[in-house]
């Protein structure tokens, strides 16, 4: 028997494993060895069966770290709860960056409106799609993410690149001591721009999600902004309120 055959029933076997709590939201799974010791399968073939689950959001997976259950049920999209600048480090660390461009820019009024701030602010920006599943080939864009940095840190442009695990902010701070005190972020609906369609492998026009931060220091000086874009389709902002005590 070959092992690719036995490849749907590993990926039934998480799966109902997931659903029934067998192994819990929050926990690892059993490592790609230990898989593959169990049902005899090929490293392959265990992989294959853990991109399914993956595709559905089942599972995220991490370099040194491990599979995690995500949901119990397969979700359309990938959920973001952030409510402290820690979740926000943590989100960043699971869906890395890979760069594709940087260089420093003048911001025009179409830009300055965008991102509100002056016109004729200089930047360094930094373009990039953030990845859910790592730098494989079968990791999905989750976002197209251009940052803006003051260019006062313009050396941080390839420390980005190859710290894709780490938030640019958190860098900047490591680096040059500047500690975020707030983050400010706006949220709208937009369409896919085609220049970004292909990257993101969606429909240009299709709807979107645009979330606009604004870094600020101590002083309520933005030293960051950052412009994610992400597909409706695979994507949505979940936010819980509370009610203030009287």
């Amino acid at each position: 028997m070959t092992t690719t055959a036995k490849t749907p029933d590993l990926a039934r076997d998480l799966s109902e494993g997931i659903a029934s709590g067998r192994y819990a939201v929050g926990t690892l799974l059993p490592t790609e060895f230990e898989l593959c010791a169990q049902y005899g399968l090929s490293r392959y073939a265990v992989r294959k069966a853990l991109d399914g689950l993956q595709e559905l959001g089942l599972i995220s997976r991490r370099k040194n770290v491990g599979t995690r259950v995500e949901a119990q049920r397969p979700q359309a999209g990938f959920t973001q709860s952030i409510a402290t600048v820690e979740e926000l480090a943590r989100f960043g660390a699971e869906h890395v960056r890979t760069v594709q461009s940087f260089n420093e820019v003048v911001a025009d009024l179409a830009l300055a409106k965008d991102l509100g701030c002056p016109g004729g602010t200089r930047w360094l920006h930094i373009a990039c799609l953030r990845m859910e599943g790592g730098r494989t080939r079968k990791a999905r864009p989750i976002c197209w993410l251009d940052l803006y940095i003051d260019p006062a840190y313009a050396d941080i442009g390839p420390i980005v690149r190859d710290a894709p695990e780490t938030l640019a902010s958190t860098l900047i701070e490591e680096r040059h001591g500047r500690r975020i005190a707030r983050i400010r972020q706006d949220i709208e609906a937009v369409l896919v721009p085609r220049e970004h369609a292909e990257a993101l492998r969606a429909e240009a026009g299709a709807p979107a999600l645009k979330i606009t931060r604004h870094y600020l220091d101590a002083a309520e000086q933005v030293f960051e902004i950052s412009v994610s874009l992400h597909p409706a389709d695979r994507f949505k902002f979940s936010l819980e309120l509370t009610r203030s005590r009287e």
